[in-house]
């Protein structure tokens, strides 16, 4: 599983890769063989002054042979944001999987 982070209006550094890297590959977990890749961006709404929820974590989960799947957070901190978007996008891949095995 490929993961790729892109970045908006917030200076890239290795505590955030490391960060992101350990919660997305934590949430995803179990599925790791089914998704291909997963896209990260992260942003900051008001990067010229602090506010409430003005970090954003935006994941895109590609499982394999499907379209892909987004979950979305909002916080003032960002390592928090990154927290709350990978448990929304462990739950979406949870869901979206056991349709699958339902239908199969």
């Amino acid at each position: 599983m490929q993961i790729e982070i892109s970045y908006r209006d917030i200076d890239k550094s290795d505590a955030i890769e490391a960060r992101v890297h350990e919660s997305v590959e934590k949430a995803v977990g179990r599925f790791s063989e089914r998704v291909t890749r997963i896209e990260v961006h992260l942003g900051d709404h008001n990067a010229h002054k602090k506010g409430p929820d003005d970090k954003r974590c935006m994941i895109e989960a590609r499982p394999a042979g499907a379209d892909p799947l987004v979950a979305e957070a909002h916080d003032e901190d960002l390592y928090k944001a990154i927290g709350q978007a990978s448990d929304k996008i462990r739950s979406v891949l949870t869901r979206h999987f056991e349709r699958q095995a339902d239908r199969g």
